[in-house]
């Protein structure tokens, strides 16, 4: 039997992920409504919209403005990651949300979170487990859902392989792993956490379709897409260590050094850990306990790519990767996975 429709208000909605989870909330046959920050936001024929901002005193009227909303969907994430926007989006702004959400009567709440969360070192990590705390413990029905890496955050290097430069790899390029999804894959499974049960108060890690894959099989489907004869740049991760250490020390006196820091650090993590679900008993990333859904391939949106001579909209990846570039030779490959 199909589940009955629901009433669902979307935060985040004009984002990478949250494009996709609008979409795949459309094709479950929900209403939805999304709260944007600008009028002339682009979203697609059928959706309602709110205009607002989530700073507003009263969030509560200028988002639910009174609607009995069945479900709140929150694709939201701190767009640089340093810790005052961590701080501020990832966590405040969330519980300002729920709070109005509870207040308003809303049953089920399902957050779009990250799988790298699971070993918190960085602040936006640290702010996004927080709020993952309240909402387990806030009574609701609640959908955790952490991706893996997006298909959009492994494709940055695309412009520099037609510029004929390598591919960048850290270490032997097989340091990480992970099991790309992408948008309309992961939309699908947001919107089954409104309705499934099986998919409600639960921790979520999920990725796409395996087998999990390193930065060098990225790379190697990457050339064969593009129809270029492989050369890679190895950057020792040692680098990053040095730079992390110099912008730690002089952020002592200069703020705008600890935040380069911050998003150095930020590389180095994504440098070194996969984005896989972690064993902590044996203390490894393991694919075989890493979910998957979906049928869209990173290898088929490569070739896509390549067949359509696309140039890729990072959005907000884009932003972080150009901030992390100044920190590092290599840092280009690091991309947040929760970014949207």
């Amino acid at each position: 039997m199909t589940p009955p429709s629901r009433h669902v208000l979307v935060f985040g909605g004009t984002g990478t992920a949250g494009q996709g989870a609008v979409r795949g909330l459309l094709r479950a046959g929900h209403r939805v409504t999304c709260y944007v920050r600008r009028a002339d936001a682009d979203l697609p024929d059928g959706v309602d919209r709110r205009v607002g901002s989530l700073s507003e005193d009263d969030l509560c009227a200028s988002a639910f403005a009174g609607d009995p909303f069945d479900a709140v969907l929150s694709c939201l994430a701190s767009r640089s990651g340093s810790p005052k926007d961590a701080w501020a989006i990832d966590h405040d702004a969330h519980q300002r949300i729920l709070t109005c959400a509870k207040e308003m009567g809303v049953e089920t709440f399902v957050l779009l979170s990250a799988i790298c969360v699971q070993k918190p070192q960085l602040a936006f990590q640290k702010a996004k487990l927080a709020f993952e705390d309240s909402l387990a413990s806030s009574g609701l029905t609640y959908s955790i859902v952490r991706p893996t890496a997006f298909f959009k955050s492994l494709s940055g290097q695309v412009d520099r392989l037609r510029a004929g430069k390598p591919f960048l790899v850290f270490g032997d390029g097989a340091l990480t792993a992970c099991k790309p999804i992408s948008d309309d894959d992961l939309g699908d499974y947001l919107a089954r956490c409104i309705t499934d049960g099986a998919l409600q108060n639960s921790v979520l890690p999920i990725g796409g379709p395996g087998p999990a894959i390193t930065p060098l099989e990225q790379g190697a489907q990457l050339f064969d897409a593009l129809g270029l004869t492989p050369k890679y740049k190895h950057v020792p991760v040692a680098i990053m260590d040095t730079i992390i250490a110099v912008l730690s020390a002089g952020g002592r006196l200069f703020p705008k050094l600890a935040e380069k820091a911050e998003f150095a650090r930020t590389g180095r993590y994504y440098a070194t850990e996969s984005m896989l679900v972690w064993d902590p008993e044996n203390g490894r990333y393991d694919a075989a306990a890493t979910p998957e859904t979906g049928s869209d391939t990173l290898q088929a949106f490569y070739r896509n790519l390549a067949e359509t001579e696309a140039t890729v909209d990072l959005g907000q990846h884009a932003m972080f990767q150009e901030k992390s570039a100044r920190t590092s030779p290599g840092a280009r490959y690091g991309t947040r996975d929760s970014e949207v």
